[in-house]
């Protein structure tokens, strides 16, 4: 049996003692994802916890009810109906908590469920908070959860600084290895986000672990993270974003599926991905080909050929480099029938969304040129060592 672990949340329910630490009026930042050991959702709990002391609850993207779908589809700011409480949105006019929404709090529980992919807004919007709170007298208290694909392995590049934005603000590799604690230790100790940071931990959790080993409960933290198994193939299929490939929004397998009306599945992958991914050495998966058509997003109602990443293999499974390899065939195979999305992505104008994604223009160069496959590990090795030292300082398991 695998061991149980107990989440920042319920930790901090159960233990009256480590409540006293926290005196004063309290906010917290939360989604659909934030449920106790038994669905239950941290509201009410927080709400038993702290009575009428909680005055306030923040919501990151996709909204406090995790129900809007896309990128830059903002939430609005409203009174809960049935908790009574103020709900500011941060994926709204704004993404850093202004003073007025801070304004006479003295604790801020952050409770969010990431995925461990840098491409992913949660940590963002917890270290705009911590930022936001740096000169002020609030406490940044993160209710720890599990990285649902573990702290071990790493994947990707490391973003450069020039390419920052909301879904990459710090010089991480794609997949960063961190839990959300972690991730706001590092942002103080190293990426300028200082403020007076509290973490809550989990007892039980252990850095080989995969979600399914923590016993927790699983709600989707985003509408098109459905399942656990779609956090694995999401550290490379969200590259697409920059594409006009579907990345399967639309579909019941969201980012796990990816197409485009130009390709005829089976004859491209036996004519030439196959023996493309063969070459390559990876291994952990099976390319599926699929014909697929999205109720929504890219090619609504249009039949697209495509492919299933099937997850065989966990730990032998890199997703960053199989969609990298993928996303430069359907380039070159498709042709002018390829696109990559125009500006703007997750407010940002002026740089290729592609390359905002990415963290680099290197890879979608490397892309066009038809670059070989030796050349991921440069983009991989570059700045790794660096970053694999920084965080063994702020481990927290």
């Amino acid at each position: 049996m695998s061991q149980k672990v107990i989440s920042g949340l319920d930790h901090l329910c159960e233990d009256k003692s480590l409540q006293k630490k926290y005196s004063g009026k309290v906010g917290y930042l939360c989604h659909s994802a934030s449920v106790g050991k038994n669905f239950r959702h941290g509201l009410y709990m927080m709400q038993e916890t702290f009575g009428k002391r909680l005055t306030k609850v923040f919501a990151p993207q996709h909204g406090f009810v995790t129900d809007v779908q896309d990128n830059m589809v903002e939430s609005n700011h409203y009174t809960h109906p049935f908790f009574q409480l103020p709900i500011y949105s941060l994926y709204s006019e704004t993404r850093i908590p202004t003073d007025e929404m801070l304004e006479g709090l003295d604790h801020i529980f952050v409770d969010l469920q990431d995925i461990g992919t840098r491409i992913y807004t949660y940590v963002y919007t917890m270290t705009h908070l911590m930022e936001a709170c740096r000169n002020k007298d609030i406490d940044v208290v993160i209710l720890d959860r599990p990285n649902p694909i573990g702290g071990v392995d790493l994947e990707g590049n490391i973003l450069e600084a020039k390419f920052n934005s909301f879904v990459g603000r710090h010089p991480c590799p794609v997949r960063h290895g961190l839990t959300m604690a972690e991730f706001a230790l590092m942002a103080k100790k190293y990426w300028g986000s200082e403020c007076k940071l509290d973490y809550v931990k989990m007892p039980g959790w252990k850095r080989e672990m995969y979600f399914e080993d923590t016993q927790m409960p699983w709600v989707m933290p985003s509408p098109n993270i459905p399942m656990v198994d779609s956090c694995f193939p999401f550290v490379g299929t969200v590259l697409f974003e920059g594409t006009n490939i579907s990345e399967g929004r639309g579909t019941t397998h969201s980012l796990e599926i990816v197409g485009h009306p130009g390709i005829e599945a089976f004859s491209f992958y036996e004519k030439h991905l196959k023996k493309v991914f063969e070459k390559s050495g990876l291994k952990g998966f099976i390319l599926r080909p699929l014909v697929f058509m999205p109720t929504f997003q890219k090619h609504a109602g249009k039949q697209c050929g495509g492919y299933q990443i099937h997850v065989t293999d966990r730990k032998e499974f890199k997703s960053w480099r199989v969609s990298q390899i993928l996303c430069r065939e359907f380039y070159h195979h498709l042709g002018e029938k390829f696109q990559w999305k125009k500006a703007p992505y997750e407010y940002v104008h002026d740089r290729e969304p592609i390359d905002v994604i990415n963290g680099t223009d290197k890879i979608r160069l490397w892309v066009e040129k038809n670059g070989k496959n030796e050349e991921l590990d440069h983009f991989e090795n570059e700045s790794m060592q660096q970053y694999k030292e920084a965080i063994k300082t702020i481990f927290l398991y």
